[in-house]
């Protein structure tokens, strides 16, 4: 009978935006598992560790050397029946670590129905069939572009910033500032509509702007940024201050040279976020990480529609098409986690200020939770869930079980636990330490909120 607690070895990808070397958490998580072909390179870039069934880096048994896709394949009951009946042998989600040095491309992940349209079309650039939501939570602190403004910071931009409105066009701006103008205090779902239906159009019109158009209105843009960029000025509409979009425009310049996404830049909101600080984005919803390390929970696919910010395959039309197009400030996608409320804490765990946090997107395939056990001996015990779960250490050290079988947990290390076993995880150290684990989890039956 399979041992329900496996330490998994998992894969890293070195692509282009990942920190380098030993700066690189996914690196060094990789580099905790022993392995005969892996050795950290101070000059290569490691960008995601992958944790996961998912068939294009898939995690390994550190002790067999299997695939945990052949282990739950030959074993459902690792899934549960529950879960293997409605997604298949294989987890349902993908655990990642990103670490970001350079941004990653303007993108979003199409839902099922257009991922299966995609893949059937193009194979080589749209892998797999499934859709794509996914939660990023930070590990340190972390920058990004998700979401569109609020219309009236787009508005706002598009009457100050003389670049961004030349590549735009003077008819399509104007168009766009009487529409949010006429539905300013309309709240209804027809007015939202319209709003979503003239963000398309100027967004559209951005990015079908011919490369010769882009190239130089970048030169107008960083000849702004030079003279003081007195125009990216929020001027009390915008959240983000002028002199941040000034910085951004110059570090992406720097990175990818003239590129439509200096522009969108305009579009989206800037968002930070500090460690355990978390963003869900629903399939659709476009977005691009510009730096930091975060711990990363999707559905089990690797499907992303990329438009700017990348050398890699560009699908305009299709990302232009696809989007949500809803727009709100950025605090109201940033996720607030809650007690998880399946979990048994000892005393030395409160006394410490111990934490275990739910965060919960309002998908089915996956919730994650983080748990902080400070000093020595605070001990967590959680119920049995009837679905699998895989568990990766960020920080400090402790022991993690399932019934008599103990291992010690450190930082990068991973294990999946199975279905049903009662896991129990303990820190170590002094009291000033702190043992840091995300746990990725799918139950088919919501337990979230304590039904």
């Amino acid at each position: 009978m399979q041992i329900p607690l496996i330490r998994l070895q998992c894969g890293v990808n070195s692509y282009n935006w990942g920190k380098k070397g030993q700066a690189s958490a996914a690196a060094k998580f990789a580099a905790a598992t022993p392995s005969s072909d892996f050795v950290v390179q101070d000059d290569r870039p490691y960008a995601e560790l992958w944790m996961g069934t998912h068939p294009s880096n898939p995690s390994r048994d550190l002790t067999t050397g299997r695939t945990l896709l052949d282990l739950v394949q030959d074993n459902r009951s690792l899934l549960s029946a529950p879960v293997a009946a409605r997604y298949g042998s294989k987890l349902p989600f993908l655990l990642k670590v990103l670490s970001i040095d350079k941004a990653l491309s303007i993108q979003a992940h199409p839902n099922k129905q257009l991922a299966e349209k995609l893949h059937a079309k193009d194979p080589k650039n749209y892998p797999d069939d499934n859709h794509k939501p996914e939660m990023a939570i930070a590990i340190t602190p972390f920058e990004g572009l998700c979401g569109f403004r609020p219309l009236g910071e787009i508005v706002h931009f598009l009457e100050t910033v003389p670049a961004l409105l030349q590549l735009v066009g003077e008819e399509e701006a104007s168009e766009f500032a009487q529409t949010v103008g006429s539905t300013q205090n309309d709240e209804s779902e027809e007015a939202a509509s319209k709003n979503k239906t003239a963000l398309q159009k100027v967004f559209s019109a951005l990015m079908a702007s011919s490369e010769t158009a882009m190239t130089a209105c970048t030169k107008t843009l960083l000849d702004s940024v030079a003279n003081g960029h007195d125009e990216f000025a929020g001027g009390g509409v915008s959240a983000t201050p002028g002199s941040v979009l000034a910085e951004l425009v110059t570090r992406l310049h720097g990175q990818f040279g003239p590129d439509y996404g200096l522009f969108v830049l305009f579009f989206l909101n800037y968002v930070t976020l500090q460690p355990g600080d978390a963003l869900f984005l629903r399939a659709d919803d476009i977005h691009a990480y510009l730096s930091g390390d975060i711990v990363e929970c999707m559905a089990s696919s690797d499907n992303v529609v990329r438009a700017g910010l990348t050398p890699k395959f560009k699908d305009v039309e299709t990302l232009t098409t696809m989007l949500t197009y809803n727009y709100a400030p950025i605090d109201e996608q940033k996720m607030n986690p809650s007690d998880f409320p399946y979990v048994r804490l000892n005393r030395t765990a409160y006394s410490s200020g111990s934490a275990v946090l739910l965060y919960d997107p309002p998908i089915n395939e996956f919730s994650v939770v983080r748990s902080s056990l400070r000093g020595d001996g605070s001990k967590a015990t959680f119920d049995p869930l009837d679905g699998p779960s895989i568990i990766i250490c960020t920080a400090g050290r402790g022991k993690i079980s399932v019934g008599p079988t103990v291992h010690e947990f450190k930082e990068g290390y991973v294990f999946f636990v199975g279905a049903t076993a009662e896991c129990v995880l303990e820190s170590e150290g002094d009291d000033d330490d702190e043992f840091i684990t995300f746990k990725a989890f799918c139950e088919v039956e919501d337990r979230s909120n304590g039904a």
